[in-house]
C-alpha cells in the first residue's frame, strides 16, 4: 500500500542545462607507446554534478534518462530488451549470430538462450524449479559461456568444471553433461574463459581458483595438460599456436615481495592497502606443451582478451586501460587510455573489448555505463579517441554480429523487476542486452556528452583548497579547506530499507503495512530522525553485504566482485582478498594521507576470536557488568584486518560480525575506549545486530541495534567532543526487506549540531553523496570517478549550529526476547511502548497450525552461519531469509507482504536465488 506523501516541500537545486550542447577544448587520444606518454585532451563539456538529481526518485524517467541507485541516469544507445532472469555475468554469440547465451545470477537460472533478432528468452537453463532445462547447480563463473567452433555444443563454466550441453537445431539446449575439475585442497577449479581449438577437438580452460590453465579433451573432457600460469586466469585468446591468458592478481610473488592473500595464493600487494600491484598476460605454445609459458607485463586486473588482426587487447579493468599486444613479437606495443574524464583517473573500469570491420575499437566502461570508441590503424598506431555512446547498467561483453554491436549489461536497469506487488527488493535484478549499428562520429559526439550528463563528470568537479584564508563552514566548498567539524563518525548498519524502519513516521515518504520495525522497535532512530532530519529519498546501492561494505569503503564494489557474483567463491568480503582492492586506496588511507587520525570499531574486519564461553547471554550480562563496575570484559575478544594499514588503527576487542554478539556488548567496548583516548577524526564503526539470525528474536536484535546506536550518540553528543562532530548512521546495503519506492532505499541519519534539525529532506542522496560529504569535510581526496563526481551534502548542513545534545530513549522491545535460555543477569523489561498499530508483543508459542512449517525454518537456521567465529554475512539465501525474519517478527500469524500463505523454506517464492556464498 502506497500512503499519501505529506513532505515539507524542499526547493531544487538550480540546475543548468543552457550550455550542455556546448563543446570546450580539443580531443585528443591518451596513449602511451613504448614508453612515451601523450597527454589526454578530452571534451571540456560543462555539466550538472549529480545535484542534477534533485528530488527525483529511483525508477522515475527524466529528461536524462532513467533514474538509478548509483548516482546515475540510464538512456542507452540502440535498442534495448530487458531481462528478468537476474544479472548478466558473461555472454556469448552463436557462431551463427543467432543467439546469445548469457550466464546469469540472483535470479530464476544459471543461463538464458536469447534469439537475438526477436531479443526473447528461449530457454531458461538452472537447478530451479522453474527452469526449462534442469543442471545441478546454478552458479556460474566470470567468463563465458563458449559455444564450439562448428556451434553444436555449448560449455558453461562453473564452480567445480563445466556443464557441456548440445546445441539444437533451434539454438535451445540438451543433454547436460557435468565436466569436473577436481579441487586441490581447498581451492575449486572457479573456472573462467575458454576456448576451442581450430579443429574443436580441445577447450582449453583457465582454472582460475588454481592459477593453472587445462587442455580438455573436447569429447571426454578429460584433462590432457597442464599449464602453471600467474594468479586468477581469467580472459583467454587462441592466436595460431599461442594462447593469450589475462592473469587478473599478476605475476607469482618473489622474494622480499609484499604479498597479501587471494583464495589461498600470497600475491605482490601495496603494503598499506594491499591491493595488488602487478598485472601479467601468460603466453602457452600449444604446439610445444611441454614448454613452460612466456609472461608479459601488462596493468592492474587484466580481464578480457580479445585477439584481431595479429593483435590482442587486453582491458586492464584497475589500471583504466587497455594493453595493444603485437603477437609477432609478444610485445605491449600501446596502451590505449579508457579515462574520459579529467577529474579522475581511475573508476571507469574497462572490462570488454572488440574490434569492427571499419576498425573501430570498442571498449565497455563497467562503471560508467557507456562504450568507448576509438579509430585503429593498426598495432603500430596510434589509435583516435571518438567518443563514448551510453548503455544500460553496467556493461560487461561487447561483440559484433555483422554490422550490429551486441552489449550485454550486468544489471540492466537495476532492481526493477515485477516481484510483488507490496515493494520491491535488492534482489528484483534485471539485466538487458542493447544492440545499435555504429553511429557516425557527429552522432557519437553528441551521445558523449549524455554520458557526461548521465555521470554528473563536470568540469572543476573537485576544487581544491587554495591555501588562503577561509573561515570555516561544517562541508567546505573546496577540499582542504577548513571546516567546523574535526570528528567524524560513521556508523555501518546491516540491511533495512526506509519502510522497515520508516515507513510509519507520516510526515515522511513511507509505507506503513511495511513498517517492521518501526517506533516500537526503533525509538531512539526515530527520536534522532525527529530531532535531526529524515531523509526519505536516499539509496543505497550494493544488493548485499559484499557490495554494500564496498560503496562504502571505496566508493565502488570493484569489477572483481561484481563480476564474481556468480559464485563468491574465491572471496565474498574482500577484506582478505587483494583482488577485491582498488588501487586508489580506502576511506580511512585517504583520511591517513591527509593526516587524519582513524579509529575503526570492527568495519571491514576479516578475522573474530572469542572465549568458548562468549554466548550471546555471557555477554549481554558482560556488557551490563562493564557499564555497573567499570570494569573491563570478562570475555576479551579479538577481530583483526588483514590489511595493513587499518589493521594499525583499529580496536582489536571490538567484534567483527556475529548475531551472537549483542551490540550492547558493542556499544560498552567502544565507550571504554572512547573514555580512556577520546575520538580520531574519522571513526568507523560495524553495528550489526540488526541483520537479525542470532540467538534473540529478529524484533530484539533490531532494538538492541538500535539502543546501542542512540547510546552512541548520547555518549558524543553530551562529551567536549560534540562542538566539532558529525555522526553519519547508514545501512552496508538494504536487502532484508521491501520498499515501496525501491529496494535500494536505506534509512540514513545525519547526526551533528552542524547537522539541520527538525527537518523532511526528500532531495536524492546516495551511499556515494554520503562518503563525499564525508571526504569533503576531512579533507580526503576522493578514491575515483563514482565520488569524485558526487555532490556533497551540503544542504544537509548548516553553519549555525544547535549544540542541544541527544538523550538515548529506553528500549520498549526487549532485548531478550526470543532467548530459549536466558541470561544470568535476568530478562530485560523494556519501557512502554507508544500507541501504534506495531504493538511488539514478546514471542509466544508458535500456532498449533504453523509448527511444522516452523520447525523447518528452525532446521534451515542452523546451517545458515548466522552466528559463531565462522559467521557469514548473507551467507543465507535472502528471499528465505527475509521471509523467516518476517514470520519470526509477527509469531508466525502474518504471511509475507504479497503473499496469502506461510510458506516452508524449500517453498518460498524466489528460493532459487543462490546465497551469496555457496561453497561452505
Amino acid at each position: 500500500m502506497q500512503v499519501t506523501r505529506r513532505r515539507r516541500v524542499v526547493e531544487k537545486r538550480k540546475q543548468s542545462f543552457d550550455i550542455l550542447g556546448r563543446r570546450v577544448g580539443r580531443r585528443a587520444a591518451l596513449l602511451t607507446v613504448g614508453s612515451t606518454a601523450v597527454v589526454l585532451a578530452v571534451t571540456g563539456t560543462a555539466l550538472a554534478s549529480t545535484s542534477q538529481f534533485g528530488t527525483q526518485q529511483v525508477g522515475q524517467t527524466t529528461s536524462n534518462g532513467q533514474v538509478i541507485s548509483s548516482d546515475q541516469y540510464l538512456a542507452p544507445y540502440g535498442a534495448r530488451q530487458v531481462f528478468n532472469d537476474g544479472k548478466i555475468m558473461s555472454s556469448t554469440v552463436s557462431p551463427d549470430g543467432a543467439h546469445l547465451a548469457a550466464a546469469v545470477t540472483d535470479g530464476d537460472a544459471a543461463l538464458i538462450i536469447v534469439d537475438l533478432k526477436t531479443g526473447q528468452v528461449k530457454q531458461k537453463v538452472g537447478s530451479a524449479a522453474v527452469d526449462d532445462l534442469k543442471i545441478s547447480s546454478s552458479s556460474v563463473g566470470q567468463e563465458g559461456p563458449t559455444y564450439s567452433p562448428d556451434g553444436k555444443t555449448l560449455w558453461l563454466g562453473q564452480t567445480d568444471g563445466y556443464t557441456k550441453f548440445d546445441v539444437q537445431a533451434d539454438g535451445t539446449l540438451a543433454n547436460p553433461v557435468t565436466i569436473k575439475i577436481p579441487a586441490i585442497g581447498s581451492q575449486h577449479a572457479l573456472v573462467a574463459a575458454a576456448v576451442f581449438s581450430a579443429d574443436g577437438s580441445t577447450v582449453y580452460a583457465a582454472v582460475n581458483g588454481q592459477n593453472t590453465v587445462v587442455a580438455l579433451d573436447a569429447a571426454t573432457g578429460a584433462v590432457k595438460q597442464t599449464w602453471a600460469v600467474g594468479t586468477a586466469p581469467r580472459g583467454m585468446a587462441l592466436v595460431g599456436d599461442k594462447l593469450y591468458v589475462s592473469n587478473e592478481g599478476g605475476r607469482p610473488a618473489k622474494a622480499g615481495d609484499t604479498t597479501m592473500n587471494s583464495y589461498g595464493t600470497q600475491v605482490p600487494a601495496n603494503p598499506k592497502t594491499g591491493a595488488t600491484t602487478t598485472g601479467t598476460v601468460s603466453v602457452i605454445d600449444t604446439a610445444d606443451p611441454s614448454a613452460k609459458p612466456a609472461s608479459i607485463d601488462v596493468g592492474l586486473h587484466p580481464t578480457a582478451v580479445y585477439a584481431a588482426k595479429g593483435t590482442v587487447f587486453v582491458t586492464n579493468t584497475a589500471d583504466n586501460n587497455v594493453s595493444v599486444i603485437d603477437t609477432k613479437r609478444d610485445k605491449v606495443v600501446q596502451t590505449i587510455s579508457t579515462k574520459p574524464w579529467p577529474e579522475a583517473s581511475v573508476g571507469y573500469e574497462p572490462n570488454a573489448v572488440t574490434l569492427t570491420s571499419d576498425n573501430h575499437l570498442l571498449v565497455t566502461l563497467g562503471r560508467a555505463n557507456a562504450v568507448a570508441v576509438y579509430k585503429y590503424g593498426g598495432a603500430q598506431q596510434p589509435v583516435s579517441y571518438v567518443g563514448l555512446l551510453p548503455t544500460d547498467y553496467f556493461p560487461s561483453q561487447i561483440t559484433t554480429v555483422g554490422s550490429q554491436v551486441v552489449v550485454s549489461n550486468t544489471r540492466g536497469i537495476d532492481s526493477r523487476r515485477p516481484t510483488t506487488a507490496a515493494g520491491h527488493g535488492t534482489h528484483d535484478t534485471t539485466s538487458s542486452i542493447t544492440q545499435f549499428t555504429l553511429p557516425s562520429d557527429r552522432v557519437i559526439r553528441a551521445q558523449t556528452i549524455k554520458v557526461f550528463r548521465q555521470n554528473g563528470w563536470t568540469n572543476g568537479a573537485l576544487k581544491t583548497s587554495t591555501g588562503s584564508h577561509v573561515r570555516p563552514v561544517a562541508v567546505p566548498s573546496r577540499l582542504g579547506d577548513p571546516s567546523t567539524i574535526k570528528h567524524v563518525f560513521l556508523i555501518v548498519k546491516e540491511n533495512r530499507t526506509y519502510d522497515q524502519l520508516y515507513g510509519d513516521i507520516a510526515k515522511g515518504n513511507g509505507d506503513p503495512s511495511l513498517a517492521m520495525f518501526g517506533e516500537n522497535v526503533t525509538p531512539n532512530q526515530h527520536a534522532l530522525a525527529n530531532q535531526f532530519g529524515l531523509y526519505d529519498n536516499l539509496y543505497d546501492i550494493g544488493t548485499n553485504s559484499a557490495e554494500g561494505h564496498n560503496w562504502l569503503m571505496q566508493a565502488d564494489n570493484p569489477e572483481y566482485t561484481e563480476s564474481s557474483a556468480g559464485e563468491y567463491a574465491r572471496s565474498y568480503d574482500t577484506e582478505d582478498d587483494a583482488l577485491g582492492h582498488q588501487k586508489s586506496g580506502f576511506l580511512w588511507s585517504g583520511a591517513q594521507a591527509a593526516g587524519k587520525s582513524v579509529r575503526d570499531f570492527g568495519e571491514f574486519q576479516q578475522f573474530l576470536t572469542k572465549p568458548a564461553a562468549a554466548s550471546w547471554q555471557n555477554l549481554y550480562c558482560d556488557a551490563k557488568n562493564m557499564a555497573a563496575t567499570g570494569d573491563p570484559t570478562a570475555y576479551p575478544l579479538n577481530s583483526s584486518s588483514p590489511i595493513p594499514s587499518l589493521n594499525s588503527v583499529s580496536v582489536p576487542g571490538f567484534p567483527k560480525f556475529d548475531t551472537s554478539v549483542p551490540d550492547q556488548y558493542r556499544y560498552q567496548i567502544w565507550k571504554n575506549d572512547f573514555e580512556k583516548n577520546g575520538p580520531a577524526n574519522l571513526n568507523m564503526f560495524w553495528l550489526s545486530s540488526d541483520h537479525t539470525g542470532g540467538p534473540a528474536s529478529p524484533a530484539a536484535q533490531v532494538a538492541d541495534n538500535d539502543l546501542a546506536t542512540g547510546k552512541i550518540v548520547d555518549q558524543i553528543s553530551h562529551s567536549k567532543y560534540w562542538k566539532d562532530s558529525a555522526i553519519f548512521v547508514v545501512e552496508d546495503d538494504s536487502q532484508a526487506g521491501l520498499d515501496h519506492v525501491d529496494g535500494h532505499r536505506a534509512p540514513v541519519q545525519i547526526i551533528s549540531p552542524w547537522a539541520q534539525h527538525n527537518t523532511v529532506d526528500n532531495r536524492y542522496y546516495t551511499q556515494i553523496t554520503m562518503i563525499r560529504t564525508i571526504e569533503q569535510i576531512l579533507g580526503i581526496h576522493p578514491m575515483n570517478q563514482k565520488d569524485t563526481a558526487a555532490t556533497p551534502m551540503t544542504t544537509a548542513f548548516t553553519n549555525k549550529p544547535d549544540y542541544t545534545p541527544f538523550t538515548a530513549v529506553p528500549n520498549k522491545t526487549s532485548l531478550t526476547d526470543g532467548l530459549k535460555t536466558p541470561p544470568s543477569c535476568g530478562v530485560d523489561t523494556p519501557a512502554a511502548q507508544v500507541a501504534s498499530a506495531e504493538k511488539v508483543p514478546a514471542t509466544t508459542a508458535v500456532p498449533t497450525a504453523e509448527k511444522t512449517v516452523a520447525a523447518q525454518w528452525a532446521t534451515w537456521k542452523s546451517h545458515q552461519r548466522l552466528t559463531g567465529p565462522n559467521a557469514v554475512p548473507d551467507y543465507a539465501n535472502p528471499q528465505q531469509m527475509n521471509h523467516l525474519t518476517w514470520y519470526e517478527r509477527y509469531n508466525w500469524t502474518k504471511p509475507y507482504p504479497g503473499e496469502t500463505k506461510i510458506y516452508a523454506p524449500n517453498a518460498v517464492p524466489g528460493a532459487y536465488i543462490p546465497s551469496s556464498e555457496n561453497d561452505g
